[in-house]
């Protein structure tokens, strides 16, 4: 089994991802286009098991790279070389021959994946849903619905970027539907009538307890299959809606009863992150009749303050708002609060629909291992368009296929009883030194100025510019690891008792 990637992001930094990608279309044996989107998802392996036996690239005078669009910036025909020389070689399974180990569902709705829009600016009319169970995600949570008057501010996005280019961070001041129920409800009865297999969950807000139970009356009425409660928007505070009633346990429990009793559907609350702990709200959504959680929703966020004009992002005529924050960067906060939830014996059988910077097939496995029953993605969608469940489907399934898991059922919640909420609990006396490949080591020194300003000044370079440890020193807090640009540095095998007895 291959225990890394050996092929990553930072292998094509220059492919921009296009859309109808000249690589591909001038190439007559392989779809290089989806081989590169592979590979930035984390899907070299199954790519890597579904290409010809034999390398076309081996004579090929690569046009993919004369087409590109950044020709010769992208190394296209080394890394479906390496695909062959390092990846196939290593793999432990055959592409699958089919999607049934995906099959799932959520609160009883029967889903032929995991994979679902979450309720958002990607979900927002009958085009953009259609063309998204087109590409094959299994449903969507429809843009929130509401009597309120909605006018978006323009703009109202803006971003935080990676190294690579990617965005890592995204935030929006984006609000609720800006069609009428009615004109709602019409989109619902087309999607249900030319896609009755795929899930329609209806997020809802209301003003006061008729709305919601109203809303939630017609959402059953006109085809939907689960009721979303948005209590988590973090947009419309001032006059106790959205992320407001997710930070009241008793407001979740009124208007979650008030839903109940306008349907039959399954419900799930959406809470907010802007709390210590979503746990008594969930207990609160569950005893007032909610099936199920989903979080998390955005996090209140300021972002990129101008340094000339001292406004924050996105500017509209020289003001702005806290917005929602989303993206990559907010996954780590998000399985903890669905992590949590799943502790929680009092909510153990509540479903849990996970959302928070989904961006790979790996990321959506580890909310799955966290509780996850099923999934919600936004951000990623945005950069990279529907498209990307080709790859979380793929990367998942084939995942699954290697293990010999046959359901995802067989995965939820299996990282919990690994996790402890108090790291008091952990074991402290051994330590894992640092292991260093010194065939790797380019010899920047990264490990050696971390460990020293950052760490316990176990390291320093000798006269060939490798690091050297010293081991009394050294406490194995792998910050070493974690800064290599190399990847030249490893944990040992083996740990070594702090203080033998």
């Amino acid at each position: 089994m291959i225990t890394e990637n050996v092929l990553c992001r930072s292998d094509m930094i220059r492919c921009v991802l296009c859309t109808d990608a000249p690589c591909t279309s001038v190439c007559t044996r392989l779809d290089p286009a989806s081989i590169l989107r592979s590979i930035w998802f984390d899907n070299e392996k199954c790519a890597a098991a579904k290409l010809p036996d034999t390398n076309p690239c081996i004579e090929c005078s690569a046009p993919c790279e004369t087409a590109c669009l950044r020709c010769g910036q992208v190394p296209v025909r080394e890394l479906i070389d390496r695909m062959y020389d390092e990846i196939r070689p290593a793999l432990d399974a055959a592409a699958p021959q089919n999607e049934e180990r995906l099959k799932t569902s959520i609160c009883g709705v029967p889903l032929e994946n995991p994979f679902l829009l979450s309720s958002s600016a990607v979900s927002a009319t009958y085009d953009m849903c259609a063309r998204a169970f087109e590409a094959g995600w299994a449903g969507a949570a429809f843009k929130t619905i509401s009597t309120f008057d909605v006018h978006e501010a323009s703009p109202r996005f803006s971003a935080i970027y990676g190294n690579d280019g990617a965005i890592t961070g995204f935030k929006n001041i984006e609000q609720l539907s800006d069609h009428s129920v009615e004109e709602n409800m019409a989109v619902f009865r087309q999607l249900k009538e030319n896609y009755p297999s795929k899930v329609l969950i209806a997020s809802i807000m209301g003003q006061n307890e008729a709305e919601w139970e109203q809303l939630a009356a017609e959402c059953e009425a006109n085809g939907a299959d689960i009721i979303e409660l948005n209590f988590s928007c973090p947009h419309l505070t001032d006059k106790g809606y959205g992320s407001d009633i997710g930070q009241d346990a008793e407001a979740v429990r009124r208007f979650t009863a008030a839903a109940r009793r306008g349907t039959q559907l399954p419900i799930l609350a959406k809470l907010t992150p802007n709390v210590n702990t979503m746990v008594p709200m969930a207990q609160a959504a569950r005893e007032a009749g909610a099936n199920g959680i989903a979080a998390i929703n955005t996090i209140k966020s300021v972002t990129n303050v101008n340094p000339h004009t001292y406004v924050s992002a996105p500017a509209v005529h020289g003001r702005s708002s806290f917005g929602g924050y989303s993206g990559l960067a907010v996954k780590p906060i998000a399985l903890r609060f669905i992590a949590e939830m799943r502790m929680e014996k009092e909510l153990s059988d509540m479903e849990l629909s996970a959302m928070g910077g989904i961006e790979t097939w790996l990321d959506a496995l580890e909310y799955i291992l966290m509780g996850a029953n099923s999934l919600q993605v936004t951000t990623a969608v945005m950069q990279y368009g529907y498209r990307i469940i080709d790859d979380l489907k793929a990367g998942l399934n084939y995942y699954m296929a290697e293990k010999g898991i046959r359901h995802i059922a067989d995965l939820v919640g299996e990282g919990i009883d690994s996790l402890s909420a108090n790291p008091d609990h952990l074991e402290k006396d051994s330590v894992l030194f640092p292991r260093f490949m010194q065939d790797r080591c380019i010899g920047c020194g990264r490990c050696v100025v971390s460990c020293a300003d950052g760490g316990h000044q176990a390291l320093h370079l000798n006269n060939d510019r490798r690091p050297v440890l010293d081991g009394k020193k050294c406490v194995g807090c792998h910050l070493c690891i974690l800064v290599c640009p190399q990847k030249a540095i490893r944990p040992s095998s083996t740990r070594i008792i702090r203080n033998p007895q």
